[in-house]
């Protein structure tokens, strides 16, 4: 935006300096041009005066003296014609086409004292001329050719410092267009930087007052929103935290009662209505949580609180580990469940090197153990097979989650990390729907992503995805991060897209 700014200004600034300029110029040539043409002019009337005495004494020698010393003096040629004789002075001569015209003109009493305008490259000499006589009669004419070289050199010299002191204004109109540019714009490059800030951690950013009034209204305007926004966010979230936590003595003291009064029912009708409740309480727990847990993944995106960062608390901070270890733990704890789904679980094999990722370690389980429960719990039947494996891909470690279950369609991908999102073929089944969005604030937590994709030739793949950490760093005790120093996680590498 600065760049175009500047550009319409700097043609702006172009435009008036071409115009003053050209004003300029153009009165400069007028200026020369008619002071040469008043003294050249006052010099043919003299000519004429002389001509007309000569012509009535008749003796020219008076004449023929001015006529030479005046050549000698300008270097401009005469040429006067009497009624006894034709003069001439500095080589010119009726010859000439433009003298002989001239002359031509002043005999039908026809003046011709006008000068162009003076150019700075135009021709070297122009003709002036004018007859003398009575009222009645014409009797002779004057003609001079007037030299424009010194008249040029000078039109030319008032042109070079006109165009240096246009370009020196133009640069200062470009440097004060630059100052006001960036007086201007100021402001609105910090309030897009705000925005961006607030939109990636939702911390309000006071705006300092500057620039014209309008924007210092804006900034003003946009520092109380974003503290009333991230507040009021900052307080929803708080409250999901809080209701969930003080939810669950209520709840376990419900629980408790309701498996007392079990234990007093006496038909099995009974039984079964009170064991309906204690599993409806179950859910509710599992909901509140589900919410907790994506309470504190959510609050420690917002952070930064990633790879020991300032605000993390020292329980969270990230460690570099090897991602393989955390799979073979999953893949022993979700064994059972999936046999009991009839289901076939595999690890694939170890990778050809050790994997080394910046994580912390029970985030990581989290991940990967919500991954495997939606596996076994939607792909898990008979005969299933779900397939987890790691590996290193272009400076990335990838974790998947493989099944070859009924997947989910490119709408239900994208939808299927949002709170509470339940696949419509499994509405009925006991979840919170709150798995993936917890996996993706984890992974997001830790500086990797999710991605899901389609499995071939059906089913689902569930990535994982963080940057590697080179061996060397890890070996010099450096701070976890990404191979190449930036600890940014790199696109898929097989073009599957995902969620977010």
């Amino acid at each position: 935006m600065r760049l175009r700014v500047l550009g319409i200004l700097s043609l702006f600034s172009v435009l008036i300096v071409v115009a003053v300029s050209a004003s300029i110029l153009a009165s400069v040539g007028r200026e020369l041009t008619q002071e040469l043409q008043i003294n050249r002019v006052a010099a043919l009337n003299r000519f004429a005066q002389v001509a007309d005495d000569a012509t009535s004494s008749g003796d020219t020698a008076q004449l023929q003296r001015e006529m030479d010393r005046y050549s000698a003096l300008y270097g401009e040629g005469i040429v006067v014609r009497t009624p006894q004789a034709t003069l001439s002075s500095g080589g010119l001569s009726l010859d000439r086409a433009d003298v002989r015209d001239a002359a031509a003109r002043a005999q039908l009493n026809l003046s011709d004292t006008t000068l162009q305008p003076v150019q700075p490259f135009g021709p070297r000499s122009e003709v002036i001329a004018r007859s003398y006589g009575t009222a009645s009669q014409v009797l002779g004419e004057a003609v001079l050719d007037v030299d424009l070289t010194a008249a040029e050199q000078k039109l030319r010299e008032r042109w070079l410092l006109v165009v240096l002191g246009s370009v020196a204004v133009w640069a200062l109109l470009i440097a004060g267009a630059e100052r006001l540019t960036g007086w201007v714009l100021r402001p609105v490059h910090r309030l897009t930087a705000a925005v961006i800030a607030f939109e990636e951690s939702e911390r309000a950013t006071r705006l300092r007052e500057e620039g014209p009034p309008e924007l210092q209204r804006l900034s003003r305007a946009f520092s109380a929103m974003a503290e009333h926004v991230g507040a009021s966010m900052q307080a929803q979230r708080q409250l999901i935290a809080d209701a969930s936590h003080q939810l669950r003595n209520p709840i376990g003291a419900l629980r408790l009662r309701t498996d007392l009064l079990a234990l007093e029912l006496d038909t099995p009708a009974q039984r079964e209505a009170a064991a309906g409740v204690t599993r409806e309480l179950e859910h509710v727990e599992d909901v509140l949580d589900g919410m907790l847990r994506l309470a504190s993944a959510e609050h420690r995106v917002r952070e930064g609180a990633v790879a020991g960062g300032p605000g993390t608390p020292p329980g969270e901070r990230a460690e570099v580990l090897d991602p393989w270890t955390v799979l073979q733990d999953a893949v022993e704890r979700a064994a059972p469940a999936a046999h009991r789904s009839g289901a076939r679980l595999e690890l694939a094999g170890p990778p050809a090197e050790p994997l080394r990722i910046a994580c912390n370690r029970s985030d990581l389980a989290d991940i990967v153990g919500e991954l495997l429960e939606n596996a076994v719990k939607y792909a898990g039947a008979p005969g299933s097979t779900i397939t987890v494996g790691a590996a290193l891909r272009d400076g990335v470690v990838t974790m998947e989650v493989t099944d070859d279950g009924p997947g989910l369609t490119a709408e239900e991908r994208a939808a299927s990390t949002t709170r509470f999102w339940r696949s419509p073929e499994h509405s009925g089944s006991r979840g919170t729907g709150l798995g993936l969005a917890i996996v993706e604030q984890l992974a997001e937590a830790n500086r990797g992503r999710l991605v899901l994709g389609p499995g071939t030739p059906r089913g689902l793949v569930a990535r994982v995805e963080f940057p590697a950490v080179a061996a060397a760093a890890h070996d010099a005790g450096l701070p976890p991060g990404g191979a190449d120093g930036t600890g940014g996680a790199a696109g898929s590498s097989d073009g599957v897209g995902g969620h977010g």
